[in-house]
């Protein structure tokens, strides 16, 4: 018996997945619990058509996703801090003054955590900085360090 799974069931597949079972396995346990529904001609149209939502939903993100990359791309953040000599910072910048700064200055709201820094920046100067905006998507964006 075909079946369309409305949740992830171990061993068998994922949601939204069109699988076929035993006719005792489907009508005994995976209906009854919720966890399937019977794969009629309807039905699988109303689920490609979900699909087909869901990737152009996925598709107008990516876009999205890439414009604002381009756009923070070509951004300088200026932050400042007290340093002594040779340059060094008394203090760091962290991810969380970076995107406090993004939104001062350029009103872009970035997640601290979106923004990837291997240790916190210690010295003057520019240096580029990572951004994951999407999964597949990384900015880099110019942090531009001076003394007060």
């Amino acid at each position: 018996m075909k079946v369309i799974l409305v949740k992830d069931v171990k061993g068998l597949g994922k949601k939204g997945d069109v699988v076929n079972a035993s006719d005792g396995h489907a009508r005994n346990f995976l209906i009854p619990r919720g966890l399937a529904k019977e794969a009629t001609s309807g039905s699988v149209k109303v689920l490609e058509k979900q699909r087909a939502a869901e990737k152009r939903k996925k598709d107008e993100e990516l876009a999205d996703a890439k414009a604002l990359a381009d756009k923070i791309s070509k951004l300088t953040v200026k932050l400042e801090g007290k340093a002594g000599e040779g340059g060094r910072l008394f203090g760091s910048i962290t991810s969380k003054d970076i995107a406090e700064g993004l939104m001062k200055q350029h009103k872009i709201k970035i997640d601290k955590r979106k923004i990837q820094l291997d240790s916190p920046l210690k010295t003057l100067g520019a240096m580029f900085v990572e951004i994951k905006v999407y999964p597949e998507v990384v900015a880099k964006m110019q942090v531009q360090i001076s003394e007060v």
